[in-house]
Order: C-alpha cells, then sequence, then structure tokens
C-alpha cells in the first residue's frame, strides 16, 4: 500500500501482533480508571541510522524502530536522519524521492531516499532541513 509517496509492507506476523495489541486496548481497566484517563508511556526504541550516497547528491537512508504502532513514525526517523544529514553536509534542503517501509518480528524499517541541495530544490516533497531538524528534537525523534 502506498500512502503520500510512502510504501507499506507488512508481514503476516506483523498484521497478528497488530490485531492483537488492538483487542488487549478494548479490554477495560480493573482500577476504577476510565480507559481514556490512562497515559500510554512510549517504548519506542530507535535503533539507527545506515546512511549511503548513492549518487552525488542522492542519499539512501535504512532506519529501524521498535516501540510504536504508527508505520509513519519509522517514515519520521528517516527524514530526521535525512534533514540532519543534509546540514552535516552544508546543505539547507532536501527532496523525498521515495520511502519504502516495513514491519517484520516486532522492527519497523525504512528504506528511503532523498536529494539534499543548497537551494529548495523543485518538487512538492521538499524540506527545509534547520526546520525539520528542530521539528524532530521536538518531538524527540534523533538524528544522524
Amino acid at each position: 500500500m502506498t500512502v503520500h509517496g510512502i510504501t507499506y509492507r507488512t508481514s503476516g506476523t506483523g498484521v497478528a501482533l497488530a490485531a492483537v495489541a488492538l483487542l488487549g486496548a478494548c479490554v477495560a481497566p480493573t482500577d476504577g480508571t476510565a480507559a481514556s484517563d490512562r497515559v500510554v508511556k512510549s517504548n519506542k526504541v530507535y535503533r539507527g541510522v545506515d546512511t549511503r550516497l548513492l549518487d552525488g547528491d542522492l542519499v539512501n537512508f535504512h532506519v529501524s524502530m521498535t516501540g510504536t504502532e504508527d508505520k509513519n513514525e519509522v517514515a519520521d526517523y528517516a527524514q530526521c536522519a535525512a534533514a540532519q544529514y543534509a546540514l552535516i553536509r552544508g546543505f539547507g534542503f532536501a527532496r523525498h524521492v521515495r520511502t519504502n517501509v516495513a514491519y517484520e518480528g516486532g522492527i519497523w524499517r525504512a528504506d528511503a531516499v532523498y536529494t539534499i541541495s543548497s537551494a529548495l530544490p523543485e518538487g512538492l516533497r521538499t524540506i527545509d532541513a534547520e526546520v525539520v531538524v528542530a521539528n524532530c528534537r521536538d518531538n524527540k525523534i534523533p538524528t544522524v
């Protein structure tokens, strides 16, 4: 399935685990509090970034994480890595080319490709690296 240029793949095991997690969320609390009054603590683990320069300004980012049910979070992690990489290399902008997301064995993985540039690139999916890195910091998403 592709949404906003991001391709999502889920293994059969991942679907089963997601179904179990959703069913678990339906259980009524036994301590007298309403389910909406509970705060779910995040157990997100950002497992690192592997960066590969493909050609000139074309860069590939492989990221992985656990502890989330939201497939977009791993794509956000890749975007944070791309923005920081652009800044490290002295560039201010990046353009999203594609991101493939997969879930298997409890681990979300993203394989993302971005171009980096000093000027705002053409296209609809461009990012201002400084703004994105600041947002990543605010949302506690690590960068490169």
